[in-house]
């Protein structure tokens, strides 16, 4: 085998590497305590070698959101043809997930990261569901009938994950019954006619 061939196997390896370590020290430690220094020990690549592929720790997160290994699948949305109910189970899931002290952690460390960092922010956005899963979700309820067709689905995102991720950050615990009463003050108004 070459000497050219073989350089590109090791790089790919020393990527995943980075971002194993990355998604293992973030979880760990949160995005204030995580260092190129640590993430490079981490992974046994040189700081260089992580500097060659991403300029900065928020860059470095933001292709651990792109690439999965941050919250991979923990926010999914489910589609029971029960817009309601569906959108009730996943802020549940969400505000369980942030009243644990590692997973609030998390998305205070998200959070920061997405204040340094525009590209970490947009993909803090989409792994939350804001501009997929979710619009995704609710346009199978405007094509059920479900919500009207004038809906602003991408509003309706953020507001229920505006709200989730202010009640993370200010640390407010979600009390019984919470995710109810945000999911039917956003849809008042918005369910279709029967």
């Amino acid at each position: 085998m070459s000497e050219h061939r073989q350089g590109p196997v090791r790089s790919e390896a020393a990527r995943r590497a980075i971002l194993e370590a990355t998604a293992r020290q973030f979880e760990a430690k949160g995005y204030d305590h995580l260092t190129m220094e640590g993430i490079a020990a981490a992974a046994g690549v040189g700081k260089q070698t992580i500097y060659r592929w991403w300029p900065s720790r928020g860059a470095l997160v933001a292709e651990c959101l792109i690439s999965g290994q941050l919250l991979p699948d923990r926010f999914g949305l489910p589609d029971t043809g029960d817009l309601r109910a569906d959108l009730v189970a996943w802020l549940g899931t969400i505000f369980e997930f942030a009243a644990d002290p590692s997973g609030e952690a998390v998305v205070r460390s998200l959070v920061a990261a997405a204040a340094e960092n525009v590209d970490v922010g947009r993909r803090l956005h989409e792994s939350l569901g804001a501009t997929q899963s979710l619009v995704a979700r609710l346009q199978s309820a405007v094509d059920s009938g479900e919500l009207r067709t004038d809906a602003p689905l991408p509003d309706i995102g953020d507001a229920l994950v505006g709200a989730m991720l202010l009640r993370a950050l200010s640390r407010t615990t979600a009390e019984p019954g919470v995710a109810e009463r945000l999911v039917d003050v956003v849809l008042v108004g918005l369910i279709a006619p029967r």
